[in-house]
């Protein structure tokens, strides 16, 4: 068995809005389609900027997301970028906060985090 790339990344979001918005208005994604699935109980919003694809969904059951203490499952989500400088400045303009930059103890690439509306860990990295 062989995998080429990753086909979807999916998230599970509070507030659709909200989360387009940030995704869409801030990050540059594209909403391609959205669905209300009443037989699951959800709302599946697909999200697409280059090869990169987002499945958003929404379930009024799904319990809060942990953060510290990590739990088991999706630690980030890591965006590849051209310089994380200007990414960051781009972000702080509309208004998200980033950590401070700092370079990778593997690859001593410049890299740094922010966070989505649920506080899912985004990592951007050269």
């Amino acid at each position: 068995m062989k995998f080429s790339h990753i086909h979807h990344i999916a998230i599970i979001v509070s507030d659709l809005e909200a989360s387009k918005n940030f995704y869409c208005e801030h990050l540059g994604f594209t909403v391609i389609n959205e669905n209300k699935r009443p037989e699951k109980a959800d709302i599946k919003c697909d999200l697409v900027q280059g090869d990169c694809h987002l499945e958003l969904f929404v379930k009024a059951d799904a319990p809060k997301r942990l953060s510290y203490p990590e739990a088991l499952g999706l630690r980030h989500l890591a965006f590849k970028v051209d310089d994380v400088s200007a990414c960051v400045a781009d972000l702080l303009s509309k208004g998200i906060n980033c950590e401070p930059v700092r370079y990778d103890s593997q690859d001593y690439k410049a890299m740094t985090f922010f966070h989505d509306p649920d506080g899912l860990p985004i990592e951007i990295h050269e």
